[in-house]
Parts: C-alpha cells; structure tokens; sequence
C-alpha cells in the first residue's frame, strides 16, 4: 500500500470493491482532493494506443492518461453511481484533478463517476458494487422478498376458501343425503302401517262377527213344531 503524507485528506483503506480511498479530514464541496496523473499516451502512436488497462484517463481523442502508475494515489478512487466527488479534466494543461461535489466527512469514502463507457465496458458485466446500487439491489431483494411473501399470503387465503367451500359443499351433500333418507324411511314407515291397518280403515276389509250361516230362500223357523 503506498504511503501518503499525514497532512494529505485522505488514506487507502479497504472497500467493498478491494482498496479504496477514504477522507481522514473534513473535506468541503467544491474543494480539489488530488490529481489523477500518469505517463501521457499518444493514440497516434500505434504503441501507445495498444496498451489497455482499467486506468486509462481519456483527456482528448488524442492524448490519454495512463494512471496505472502506484505513485497514482487516485487510481484508488472506486466508481460511484451517485458520487461524492467528480473528475475536473484540463485538456490543455493535460491534467486531471478529483473535486468534491458534496461534503465529505472524516472516514467516508471518496468515490467519482467513472462515465459510461467505462461502466459498460467493466463495470455492467460484473454489476455495479458501489453504495447507491448496492442499496438499490437490497431494495430490490426486499420488495421481491415481499412480493414472494404476499403471494404466498395470497395462494395460502385462496387455498382457504377453496377448502371452506369444499367443505360446505361436502356438508350441504351430506345433510341433503340424510335429509333424503329421512324421508324415505318415513315414506317406508308410512306405507308399512298403511298395509297393516287397512283392512280396520275401510269397510269391506273389516272382519265379521262369528255366527250361523243363513242360507236364503231357506230360513229356518223358530217356532214349535205342531205335530210330534
């Protein structure tokens, strides 16, 4: 790790990303924090505009920074989607300073945009690791979290009812079931005491008294014969 003067505003520490660098200081918006800097390249030599590397600093479509260098202490400054600081680029000087764009207190980390070229080049394939995605991933992960929960929530009240209903239904059969065999033997009881009292409940069934025969045309008298 290199060594920084003490009276500099700033240390490398780690970060979420590896190495990062941190305000030891109070550092007040619009203040210069450090220069970015490295070997000037020249695209227009076929050499120079070969070389590749994630700390190369566009200053013109001619000339580039090359802040690979460890003596580039800004090289630590980690990409941010919503920066503390941002990149002050003097093309005709050909240099590059990092500026705070906000207030930036003791042990916070100093981070600028990198632009969009270098997020899609390097940064959308891996996914963006600085504070502001990092809390919008987490947003995301908790909303998912309760989307899943209250569709479960949701299933769960639907299985409910569905199995309520069955067992109304399956209730309401049962009791029309009993309901319907209730009558029935009713019905049967019904019709088995009809044939036992019907020959008492109309007259040609009801039975008659013992008695004597009587034969018509031949009534048999009663009186006394008068010849012995």
């Amino acid at each position: 790790m290199p060594s920084i003067s003490q009276n500099k505003p700033y240390r490398v520490g780690r970060s979420r990303t590896g190495l990062g660098l941190f305000a030891t200081k109070p550092i007040k918006k619009g203040a210069r924090i450090i220069r970015y800097f490295g070997p000037l390249l020249d695209s227009k030599k076929k050499e120079e505009d070969e070389i590749e590397n994630k700390y190369l600093f566009e200053l013109t479509n001619r000339w580039t920074i090359d802040g690979s260098i460890r003596e580039n202490i800004a090289r630590y400054i980690n990409h941010s989607c919503r920066p503390n600081a941002e990149s002050d680029v003097r093309p005709r000087k050909r240099k590059i300073y990092i500026r705070a764009i906000k207030n930036i207190e003791p042990g916070e980390e100093i981070n600028y945009d990198y632009g969009t070229d270098y997020f899609k080049a390097y940064l959308k394939p891996i996914g963006c690791k600085c504070d502001a995605c990092e809390k919008k991933r987490k947003k995301k992960r908790v909303e998912a979290r309760a989307e899943r929960l209250r569709l479960k929530e949701k299933a769960e009240r639907k299985a409910k009812r569905k199995a309520e209903k069955l067992a109304k239904e399956k209730a309401e059969a049962q009791e029309r079931a009993k309901e319907k065999a209730n009558a029935k033997a009713r019905e049967k009881a019904k019709k088995k005491n009809g044939k036992a009292n019907g020959k008492y409940l109309n007259g040609s069934g009801r039975p008659k008294p013992a008695g004597k025969k009587v034969v018509a045309g031949k009534r048999k008298s009663s009186a006394t014969p008068l010849y012995a």
